[in-house]
């Protein structure tokens, strides 16, 4: 009794985050690599101004092309722009895509999957049409044609992605809250009178966050991968902002037999980032699922 006492009282001290991690780390190896990959590629985006070398558009024509070295990590590309520093540059502006496209694709689709979830009939129906219309659409053509209208841009491209999968993920979250309102303590609110917004925020949304969180992670990957075609077809952020996907498209291409590096260095840097997000979200699904604990998954 006294060492199961004293292992709670060392969990609760540790904190709900520390014990986290340390399941994590025990439980989700590689999804805590995709965790450190995840959190290194966000200290980059953030620190970018303080880590780069040299300014994005710096150019020196003396310096043109040079392979990888430890002047230039990354080499240069044909103007002589260092590619570690434009690199750097590319995850901030990934970072600021990814994370306010993310969020608001994840307030779009909880506000859709509660609400229809938890009213049902025809709301739910029409709401639940009008998703299935939107998904059977290819996502590549809804972009190219809404961007085509807009004009390329970052908020642009924030605002057009977070639609894009805010609704198509509503429907993930009302799964969850169909699920959740057959519960007793929604019916006993139910029974005391509570009013509607208030089942919904105090009952309904504090237990359908753990696929919220997840939800998140994913589309952060997912609208990385999406905003990096943008560039390559040259409907993304417009040069001269250094995005990875322009960098493909650019000199990249034009030159990646001569200099390879132009092509490998965001291509590789940008498989890293979605892979070890993606892996990241997958541990969290499995950790903060109570039917995935102890299965050994």
């Amino acid at each position: 009794m006294t060492a199961i006492t004293e292992a709670t009282v060392g969990r609760r001290e540790r904190g709900p985050f520390i014990g986290f991690a340390i399941r994590l780390f025990r439980d989700k190896p590689l999804g805590a690599a995709g965790c450190v990959i995840f959190l290194l590629f966000l200290f980059c985006g953030l620190f970018a101004d303080v880590l780069a070398p040299q300014t994005i558009n710096q150019i020196s024509p003396i310096n043109r092309l040079k392979a990888p070295s430890l002047q230039f990590p990354f080499g240069t590309d044909n103007l002589g722009r260092d590619m570690f520093s434009r690199i750097l540059y590319g995850a901030q502006l990934s970072v600021i895509i990814g994370f306010c496209a993310a969020g608001l694709a994840t307030v779009i689709s909880v506000v859709l999957g509660i609400v229809t979830g938890y009213l049902g009939g025809k709301v739910d129906m029409v709401a639940q049409r009008f998703v299935d219309a939107w998904m059977s659409f290819p996502d590549l053509v809804i972009l190219i044609v809404v961007v085509s209208v807009v004009g390329p841009g970052m908020w642009q491209v924030i605002v057009i992605l977070g639609f894009l999968y805010g609704i198509a993920g509503s429907r993930i979250i009302r799964g969850a809250v169909i699920s959740v309102r057959e519960n007793m303590y929604v019916h006993a609110a139910q029974s005391i009178g509570a009013t509607t917004p208030r089942i919904l925020l105090r009952h309904i949304l504090p237990n359908v966050m753990p696929p919220v969180i997840v939800l998140f992670t994913t589309r952060v990957g997912a609208v990385i991968l999406a905003e990096s075609g943008l560039s390559f077809l040259g409907l993304g952020v417009p040069p001269p902002a250094p995005t990875w996907g322009g960098m493909l498209s650019g000199a990249g291409r034009s030159f990646m037999y001569l200099a390879p590096w132009l092509a490998l260095a965001p291509g590789i840097c940008l498989t890293l980032v979605v892979y070890g997000i993606n892996v990241f979200g997958d541990a969290l699904r499995d950790l903060l699922d109570p039917r995935m604990r102890g299965s050994g998954k």
